[in-house]
């Protein structure tokens, strides 16, 4: 469904928001041992499951509870537009944001597709699509106010009785964006993050990677504080990805991210608590460069590597079929009691 994003109260200010990043609450400690005690039990040698083991363990973790569920998910897709992709970053023109907007709310995307294989409730929100955020190589891409109403888009998206968040993006112009914001926070330059995004040639790639780097002498210094960067080298999309994602994390969701656009906004939470992200998990690793060497930033290893680079929470959606399968054996399979199986001696 495409939705009107809603602003409200919830954030008033970006240091109401950066007080309640660093004032996140961690999982749940006793529903992640009841997870891990019941993995010991089951019919297979210790570990032998691999990450499907942890997985089921993080779900309980975030969920607060044991045994967890993923009979409600949620693939939340913010779409914006850019100032900068006046710049000649893009292979397609700004159009096209709005178009596939449409193309959503009519079935026909790919994220509609994974969203019905894999069951999750996917809701579209295109915010002031007709509006352009400033070029950030020259100026900041949102105003403060701005930026708080894109905050307070997705915190007001994610509502409580989800028990998993998917979160993607659609924006012309938006890896740039992405790769502006993950130099800004992580350091390097241009040529370190940028990448083809849509489909650019070499050339096109060079000009990229020398927008970035005229934003990052332009803005300078204030790049430093993580909620100034988003706000200045950003959009209106990546900073609601940020509000979903804190929203979830203080709704007791955990969440998968997609590509290198939604890690990328994402990671000022991180820069702000080293803990923020710990309720995420990489769904995929993007065939877009910049993405693998974001996840190392952040300490995240990727559940798949499917050389996607299509964004709307594509991969966040293919990852949740992967999350169903590390649930299902732990809730499914037999105990070695219950099936009359010796355990190891």
């Amino acid at each position: 469904m495409v939705g009107a994003a809603t602003i409200s109260e919830a954030i008033g200010s970006l240091d109401d928001f950066r007080t309640a990043v660093l004032n996140f609450r961690g999982g749940d400690l006793l529903a992640a041992e009841a997870a891990r005690a019941r993995q010991a039990h089951l019919t297979k040698p210790a570990g032998s499951l691999g990450r499907l083991e942890e997985l089921a363990i993080w779900l309980s973790a975030w969920q607060h509870r044991h045994p967890p569920t993923l009979d409600n998910p949620l693939c939340l897709v913010f779409a914006g537009n850019h100032g900068v992709a006046a710049r000649g970053v893009s292979a397609f023109p700004t159009t096209v944001t709005g178009q596939m907007v449409a193309n959503f709310a009519a079935g026909g995307a790919a994220i509609n597709q994974l969203c019905k294989a894999y069951g999750a409730a996917l809701e579209v929100y295109p915010l002031d699509l007709d509006q352009p955020t400033a070029d950030f190589s020259v100026a900041p891409a949102l105003s403060v106010a701005g930026c708080i109403a894109a905050l307070n888009a997705g915190w007001n998206a994610v509502k409580a009785g989800h028990d998993i968040l998917l979160v993607g993006e659609m924006g012309i112009g938006n890896t740039t964006a992405a790769a502006t914001l993950a130099a800004a926070l992580f350091g390097g330059t241009g040529a370190d993050w940028a990448g083809p995004g849509t489909g650019l040639d070499p050339a096109g790639v060079g000009r990229k990677a020398k927008v970035i780097d005229d934003a990052l002498a332009i803005h300078g210094r204030t790049l430093a504080d993580p909620l100034e960067a988003l706000m200045r080298v950003g959009g209106r999309e990546l900073a609601a990805i940020c509000g979903a994602v804190a929203a979830a994390r203080a709704r007791q969701i955990p969440v998968i991210l997609d590509g290198f656009v939604a890690t990328a906004a994402t990671a000022p939470l991180y820069k702000l608590n080293a803990e923020a992200l710990d309720h995420t998990i990489a769904g995929h690793v993007s065939a877009e460069p910049g993405h693998g060497r974001l996840l190392l930033a952040l300490n995240k290893q990727p559940l798949l590597a499917l050389d996607m680079r299509l964004g709307e929470a594509s991969g966040a959606a293919v990852a949740l079929g992967v999350l169903r399968g590390a649930l299902a054996a732990h809730r499914g399979m037999a105990t070695f009691a219950e099936a009359g199986v010796s355990g190891k001696s």
